[in-house]
């Protein structure tokens, strides 16, 4: 009997070696959002935990800013799409009520058809509502 284990999957899976130049070159990748963590981990056959460690460890200074910074951006666009979609909800409740009450359907005449359609759609929920 041999005490190798080929064949068994007990085979511990070989670590790529990746140098210095292109952990630097991954990090300003994904700093730069030229690419994501995980395409970068599919990319080069390396795990995205390695990848997060590696922009920990170098990134320079304006690297942190620029991802932080994009970051932040996005954030701040979310919180304003959510926002906006708040208010044009609003809007739309207000313009189907007054449609409602009026009998007045301009919002065919004057917004693009799927506003109209969404508005047509709070209209009705109105008419079953009363």
């Amino acid at each position: 009997m041999s005490n190798n284990n080929e064949g068994t999957g007990a085979e511990k899976k070989k670590r790529k070696r990746i140098n210095f130049s292109l952990k630097r070159q991954i990090v300003s990748e994904v700093s730069c959002y030229k690419i994501s963590i995980s395409q970068a981990a599919k990319k080069y056959e390396v795990s995205r935990s390695s990848i997060d460690y590696w922009l920990e460890k170098y990134s320079t200074l304006d690297d942190k800013k620029a991802y932080m910074s994009k970051k932040d951006e996005l954030k701040k666009l979310k919180s304003r799409i959510e926002e906006l979609e708040l208010i044009k909800d609003f809007q739309q409740d207000l313009i189907a009520e007054f449609e409602e009450e009026t009998g007045l359907e301009l919002s065919k005449k004057y917004l693009p058809d799927h506003v109209a359609k969404e508005i047509a759609v709070k209209r009705n929920a109105l008419k079953k509502g009363n």
